[in-house]
């Protein structure tokens, strides 16, 4: 176990390192680090399994280097961690066990204290350890399985989380898949009709999802270069790898008697859609979307069939993700704010577009004039220059004669919406910011926490504390700090209003403590400041 120790009084870290009795705890000599920015540069070479750091650090605190922690560096995720904070900082403590510290420590800090939480910390680390090692048995036993494997490559596969070669190439070890690139054909098998719901029939599920996948497993497995899996409760499919002619007529024939046992054995009526072939292995997903709405499209004029997805097919399939999955994708991710990626599918889409043959020009001007209006509507832009700006770009599109000229209107629109979605934003925050800052001002007596700024204001607090030093130049502990010193200041210049109430009213529980950061704060205390302004 190795720890890292925060803080900016070297004397501090120096009698940590010495008094806690490290080996016997477990852990190797800890790390150590004057300030955030330092830790950040220690966590980013280092294992580290708890961090012990200082409230209150000029620079970066420590809440604020918990929180760029779990924001930067995921592997940190389960890192323990101990907040060392004064009487008067709990408030702040709060916000840090909210951002995931486990614990603290008031100073002056207690050894046996302390060490008891690096014993609890180290017995936590130990026993998610070997809940780890027992996934890592769980997962050989799975790997001995070769029908799991099997139907977990098939599932991968389809639902597109077979994404690179390092990882279909260690499929490739696991099942024996052919070398190179794939001739790929699927065989889609589902029951016409949903199961029947409620509890009293889930046995019923279990048994007819269990028939369909052992159905196709006795009929199909036996061809070379098939692979089988449910892709859901109700559905099964079949992968073939580069069959021959031969091989690929003699596995059609067998597609009815799939049928007919499932009929006789289960009175269950069972669709079949075998795609088109496709020639690269990351265009599997894209078949199993082709066939399945296919076969939606098809149970309409009735059960039972088996379908070939053929030119007509694609032709309609290509007109379905033009309406329902190109535009609304592109305007979801425009409106998400990702418009790097929204120009990428934009692309994608039109190269989608542009394979089918023939394709006329007037096509792809109604998708970009269609993909307009839609982004027109759901970016609720209702301002006048917004709305001269839809028309300026329609009158484009209607003016374009070439499918690149569509393009750059589209990404030229696109551009537009996204500047001014940032204005916005902007705009926004910082009207935001400037709410946040006079509700402090209001309530500084209060002692409010971030974590009920952001309660109040609808935020994550994380995001909160970054938004406001952004915006204000200063984290919200400084700014609240300024703003008690400026209304102790106003307040001491009325000599009807005592020193101890001065303090109540800014927001401390004692005037000592009051009188404390006063002097820090302005070189003189409370009664010093008043004494000077009431003769003046």
């Amino acid at each position: 176990m190795r720890a890292l120790i925060v803080d900016d009084e070297q004397m501090q870290i120096e009698g940590l390192v010495h008094h806690i009795r490290w080996a016997a705890l477990g852990y190797e000599p800890p790390l150590t680090a004057r300030s955030g920015d330092e830790a950040l540069a220690v966590l980013a070479e280092a294992d580290v399994d708890v961090l012990i750091t200082d409230v209150s650090m000029p620079g970066m605190t420590g809440i604020e280097l918990l929180a760029k922690c779990r924001s930067d560096y995921p592997k940190f995720s389960s890192l323990q961690t101990v907040m060392i904070s004064g009487y008067d900082e709990f408030e702040f403590v709060q916000e840090a066990i909210h951002l995931g510290a486990k614990s603290y420590v008031l100073k002056p800090i207690k050894t046996e204290e302390l060490e008891e939480k690096l014993v609890a910390f180290r017995d936590s680390l130990e026993k998610k350890k070997r809940m780890e090692q027992e996934t890592v048995m769980l997962r050989e036993k799975v790997t001995e399985s070769y029908d799991v494997l099997q139907e977990r490559f098939v599932k991968d596969l389809i639902d597109g989380w077979i994404h690179s070669d390092d990882l279909l190439d260690s499929w490739r070890r696991l099942l024996d898949l052919p070398e190179g690139e794939w001739r790929a054909t699927l065989f889609l098998f589902g029951y016409d009709r949903p199961f029947p719901t409620g509890p009293q029939d889930a046995k019923e599920r279990i048994v007819l999802s269990e028939a369909l996948l052992n159905a196709v497993k006795l009929v199909m497995s036996g061809y070379p270069g098939t692979y089988i899996g449910k892709t859901g409760a109700d559905e099964a499919a079949v992968i073939l790898l580069n069959a021959t002619p031969a091989d690929r007529v003699k596995l059609e024939k067998q597609l009815a008697f799939v049928q007919d046992v499932l009929k006789e054995q289960h009175n269950a009526s069972v669709t079949v859609g075998v795609s088109r072939e496709c020639r690269t292995w990351p265009d599997i997903p894209q078949l199993y979307k082709e066939v399945r709405h296919m076969m939606a499209g098809a149970r309409m004029a009735g059960n039972g069939q088996i379908l070939h997805f053929d030119r007509f097919d694609m032709n309609e399939y290509h007109d379905f993700r033009l309406r329902e999955e190109y535009i609304p994708e592109i305007v979801k991710l425009v409106n998400g704010g990702e418009d790097e990626k929204a120009a990428a599918y934009l692309d994608h889409a039109l190269e989608r577009i542009l394979e089918r043959q023939p394709v006329s020009f007037s096509y792809v001007q109604a998708f970009g004039m269609g993909l307009l209006s839609e982004l027109a509507r759901k970016g609720k832009q209702a301002k006048e220059s917004d709305a001269e700006m839809n028309v300026l770009m329609w009158q484009k599109l209607i003016n374009c004669t070439g499918t690149e000229e569509v393009r750059g209107v589209v990404l030229d629109y696109l551009m537009q919406v996204s500047r001014l979605k940032e204005q916005d934003q902007t705009a926004g925050q910082h009207h935001l910011i400037q709410k946040v800052a006079r509700y402090l001002e209001e309530n500084l007596q209060d002692n409010v926490t971030v974590k009920q700024l952001s309660e109040q204001f609808h935020l994550n607090s994380s995001y909160l504390s970054v938004l406001f030093k952004k915006e204000m130049g200063r984290t919200i502990s400084d700014f609240v700090q300024e703003a008690r010193m400026n209304k102790a200041k106003e307040l001491l210049r009325d000599p009807s209003i005592k020193v101890y109430e001065v303090a109540e009213q800014v927001g401390f529980q004692t005037a000592a403590y009051f009188t404390f950061l006063f002097k820090k704060w302005t070189g003189t205390t409370p009664q010093e400041y008043r004494d000077y302004h009431y003769s003046s």
